[in-house]
């Protein structure tokens, strides 16, 4: 006898295609019957050992968060509920050019060190992988939802060039070569890049180029958070249409927004870009989380020169009174490459985190209230911050328009991606809200998708990007990534204000066929593995 049957759901496939009633029985990990209107048919109804009543209830295929930040947090965190009871069942990490493999000792300590702020220092984690399969063997020994591994370029370039800006050698060229290829055949899906985030950004595009026609030979896609969202966006997101032409390489554009006062209302403008694009024959996608801040880190802001040669040189820099000073006119006057060629406002830089609990005052007010409230300027309170923290502080930056972020999401090849960051006294609420929040504010509330548009955009886009077989539809044979939610009562729990309260609306989850969110809450189940590359 199988093990389960959901009776009575109403199936909303991840197609695209109107939902039906129907009874799915799932056995051995894998969708093993679909009988619709088998309330109906009079036919002879599937038997399992177990039977949940899904009446009033969608049934989808799981979430793919297609741009995620739990690197250690899947390690750290068995629970992982922040993801899992948001329905989603596979993430990507290795996002943003930054990531822990593939590394040798050197550069291990200084990637920890450069994204302290999204993932933690590391301390409670046992670096036991140096290589990208090593890492992804890591992942099978159990974790709460399944993952998939992009090939960190920065990460990549430290290893084989360092944090200084310049041209790498031909020599330098080839290992990066055989870094990424070695990743790939390991089983990473594509490689990320972080063009605002150093080392990463000071590659030129030549060598983006270079590296890109490697993961294409691979099956693999690039996926770049380009050089600027500000003052440069369209044409960052031109580069990066144009590079991966020439490489050869399928485009997946990271969190594809159009932000700061610069870009109101501009989204048609990006839009009318990739339909270009897209009519000419290009393979590209994007990802997009449904709130208008953004979130990083504070560093992050800072001119790239101010970076160059690693974190401990960017805390030398603060340190020198004239250095400082330089760095304070480039956020303040000239418009930062790190701030996206845009004048910062402090009034919009909302302190998310900080890694030093002695600090835990100035999460949740903007570095221009604590500056009045302190009688410094804002640059002095920025400054004093990153020097204590030692990098540490996470920010919210609030400079989206919603009008923006209704466009994108709309758009034929958009997808959804938390870009999640877990760390923090007060994270961005979309680390533990993404999900709910399209389906509950943007299907429900405001209409923009229908919620059979929405859920493809969630789960088959998603999956065809990772060219994965297997998921992202309800369909036989399919794995038993599934989702069960109440479209009238689906939401995002987290606010600004609560950003780590769970949704509601979702009660049950299931990974590998089993439960890992089981009548709202989570079970103890570690179903979820790594998810490799698909030969071609």
């Amino acid at each position: 006898m199988e093990e389960l049957v959901i009776r009575d759901a109403d199936v909303v496939d991840g197609s695209g295609d109107h939902a039906y009633r129907a009874d799915v029985v799932v056995d051995g990990g894998r969708i093993t019957g679909i009988v619709k209107e088998a309330a109906d048919a009079g036919c002879q109804r599937p038997r399992a050992r177990r039977e949940l009543d899904a009446e009033g209830l969608v049934l989808a295929p799981g979430f793919i968060d297609m741009h995620a930040h739990s690197d250690l947090a899947l390690l750290r965190d068995p629970d992982h509920g922040a993801k899992a009871a948001q329905g989603v069942t596979l993430e990507v990490l290795g996002q943003d050019g930054l990531s822990y493999a593939p590394v040798d000792d050197r550069t291990l300590g200084e990637v920890r060190r450069a994204i302290a702020g999204w993932n933690g220092p590391g301390d409670d984690i046992d670096f036991d992988w140096r290589s990208v399969g090593e890492y992804l063997d890591r992942l099978d020994r159990g974790i709460a939802v399944n993952a998939a591994y992009l090939i960190p370029q920065g990460t990549v370039r430290a290893l084989a060039v360092g944090w200084e800006d310049r041209e790498a050698t031909p020599e330098e060229l080839d290992r990066m070569r055989r870094l990424v290829a070695e990743g790939m055949e390991q089983g990473a899906v594509g490689m990320s890049s972080g063009l605002t985030y150093t080392p990463g950004m000071y590659a030129k595009d030549a060598e983006l180029t270079e590296l890109c026609r490697v993961v294409a030979s691979y099956g693999g896609y690039y996926c770049p958070h380009h050089r600027s969202y500000g003052a440069g966006a369209l044409e960052a997101y031109e580069e990066m249409v144009a590079l991966t032409r020439e490489a050869g390489c399928p485009l997946h554009l990271a969190h594809a927004t159009m932000n700061f006062g610069v870009n109101k209302g501009r989204a048609p403008e990006l839009l009318t870009l990739l339909d270009e694009a897209l009519d000419a024959g290009a393979d590209i996608s994007l990802d997009t989380y449904p709130y208008t801040p953004g979130c990083t880190t504070l560093v992050a802001l800072l001119p790239s020169w101010a970076s160059e040669g690693g974190p401990e040189e960017t805390l030398r820099r603060l340190a020198d009174e004239e250095t400082a000073e330089r760095i304070r006119h480039h956020l303040e006057v000239t418009g930062s490459d790190g701030c996206h060629g845009v004048p910062v406002e402090w009034e919009t830089i909302e302190i998310s985190g900080v890694g030093d609990p002695a600090l835990d005052g100035y999460v949740g007010r903007t570095v221009l209230e604590s500056a009045r409230a302190r009688g410094e300027t804002p640059w002095a309170v920025a400054r004093e911050l990153l020097l204590e923290d030692r990098l540490a502080p996470t920010i919210l930056q609030h400079v989206g328009h919603e009008e923006n972020v209704r466009a994108i999401m709309r758009h034929r090849v958009h997808t959804g991606g938390s870009d999640g960051i877990l760390q923090g006294a007060k994270p961005h609420p979309r680390a533990y809200g993404t999900f709910p929040q399209f389906l509950g504010r943007y299907v429900r509330e405001l209409g923009v998708l229908s919620l059979e548009e929405c859920v493809a955009h969630l789960t088959s886009r998603p999956a065809a990007r990772l060219r994965l077989p297997d998921r992202g539809l309800i369909r036989e044979g399919y794995k038993a990534d599934l989702v069960l939610f109440d479209p009238e009562t689906v939401a995002a729990g987290s606010t600004f204000e609560e950003p780590r309260t769970l949704p509601t609306g979702i009660p049950h989850v299931l990974v590998d066929g089993r439960f890992v969110i089981e009548d709202g809450r989570r079970t103890d189940v570690l179903a979820g593995r790594a998810v490799r590359r698909s030969p071609r």
